[in-house]
């Protein structure tokens, strides 16, 4: 069928095929069709191909030919049953997005399919159930077989903010359309209204005319990350980009390491937490704030136990007072801060930068060995992350609107994003590499404890 696709009678309708699932991601990532392979491999670019050309076989053109349809009649006596069977099912299928479960890897799958619900379908499948993991996001199109469901050949990967990004643009569409048929149909006389268009949108029908839709947007993030353009602003809590600032100021000649303890004393923004550390932190109540001009922004900040925002920190090592902080302008606030308190007991700082890109272009030196024989480390690990996940659950996490876990599965809104937070740890730890203890953390204690062990599907 490939081969029949590369016809002259279909040539055409293959490339504006390819053009409409690649036009957008590539526009945005300012590349064409033709440099998919060299900027993220052939394995991508087969994907994006292999994605169209279903597409095609599934779709009726404003003619009234079809590409699986014409090759059945004119080269359907070459193929077996089984193979006439699967084109057959390709022909009638539509790409949905699926949430991957009960994995049997290098056998079989659940997929839950997000946009038209019901219960999930357990497909066989060998190559692609092995590299995924529990609770991943793909976008397939799934035929049914006398011998059981299966899936096509096209089989794209979502991150869960991608793939919510697709399901909102779905519900978007379904919305919109009828609106805009009706204002089509109306223009040529043909009596008609949203309302009733509305209620012939099916969700096949609405995958049917975005299936381009859901490939954009895996291109799209495929792009970004290959180019760097998915790596968001990282801003501190007054919405200034992080650029961690160091400040060495030199104890004058003859000053004594208890004159810099009982200047800083003095200064009510600092905590002290042994003889040669400090915190310097915010005004009680303050709460970290995301910059309005930021939108896509991620908000880096810490705090106490007790939620005072820290600033940043104060060390006393030697003859150098240094003063770190992650924004050149907090450290100049610093500087302004401390300037009364230490006049005439130090000198000018030299000042240290490190923007974020060197912070991650840094190589990490090889982490101490922990002294611990393998089976003690591991099961330090495990005591780590469980009392880690007995903490977390009562306390407040942004995902879940700021309220904790036990408060918010209270109420049906609230367990819907609960689970989905549940998931996402269980995802993330499932990718870890084999045999690493975080890998393997089991969090079926916490489904049983936040009462939601039932929604585990």
């Amino acid at each position: 069928m490939i081969a029949w696709a590369k016809r002259e009678d279909w040539r055409n309708a293959l490339s504006e095929f390819l053009d409409r699932h690649t036009a957008k991601a590539c526009a945005a990532a300012g590349t064409d069709r033709q440099e998919i392979a060299d900027v993220l491999g052939d394995d991508a670019a087969t994907v994006v191909w292999g994605a169209a050309f279903e597409d095609l076989i599934a779709t009726d053109l404003p003619d009234g030919r079809n590409l699986a349809d014409d090759y059945l009649r004119r080269r359907g006596w070459k193929e077996g049953a089984s193979t006439r069977e699967y084109i057959a099912g390709l022909r009638r299928s539509t790409i949905s997005l699926y949430e991957v479960g009960g994995l049997v890897p290098g056998e079989s799958m659940q997929l839950r399919d997000l946009v038209r619900g019901g219960d999930p379908v357990r497909v066989s499948e060998k190559l692609g159930s092995q590299g995924l993991r529990q609770w991943d996001r793909v976008a397939t199109r799934v035929i049914p077989l006398r011998e059981g469901a299966i899936i096509s050949g096209t089989l794209m990967p979502f991150d869960h903010d991608t793939s919510e990004a697709v399901l909102a643009s779905l519900r978007k569409a379904g919305t919109k359309a009828p609106r805009e048929f009706a204002k089509v149909a109306q223009a040529f006389g043909i009596e008609t209204d949203a309302k009733t268009l509305a209620g012939m949108m099916t969700p096949d029908l609405l995958l049917a005319g975005a299936t381009f839709m859901v490939t954009n947007f895996w291109l799209d993030a495929a792009l970004q990350a290959a180019q760097g353009r998915n790596r968001p602003d990282l801003v501190n809590s007054e919405g200034d980009p992080l650029d961690f600032t160091t400040l060495h100021f030199p104890l004058l000649a003859g000053v004594k390491s208890e004159q810099i303890r009982t200047a800083l004393a003095a200064v009510p923004a600092l905590q002290q937490e042994n003889p040669g550390f400090w915190n310097w932190l915010d005004a009680p109540g303050v709460k970290p704030q995301t910059s309005a001009r930021r939108g896509k922004a991620q908000t880096f900040f810490s705090t106490m136990e007790d939620g005072s925002l820290v600033l940043g920190t104060l060390a006393l090592n030697g003859r150098r007072l240094f003063l770190e902080a992650n924004s050149t302008a907090r450290a100049e606030r610093g500087r302004a801060m401390l300037k009364p308190a230490l006049s005439g007991l130090v000198g000018p700082p030299l000042i240290e930068r490190t923007d974020l890109e060197q912070m991650l272009a840094a190589e990490r030196p090889p982490p101490e060995p922990s002294g611990l024989s393998p089976n003690d480390e591991r099961a330090l690990i495990r005591q780590t992350l469980e009392d880690h996940y007995r903490n977390i659950i009562d306390q407040p996490i942004p995902s879940l609107g700021g309220k904790t876990p036990r408060a918010a599965a209270k109420s049906p809104k609230g367990r819907e994003k609960v689970v989905a937070w549940l998931k996402t740890l269980e995802n993330h730890s499932a990718k870890r590499p084999a045999g690493d203890p975080i890998g393997e953390y089991d969090f079926g204690w916490m489904w049983r404890e936040l009462g939601v062990e039932g929604l585990r599907h």
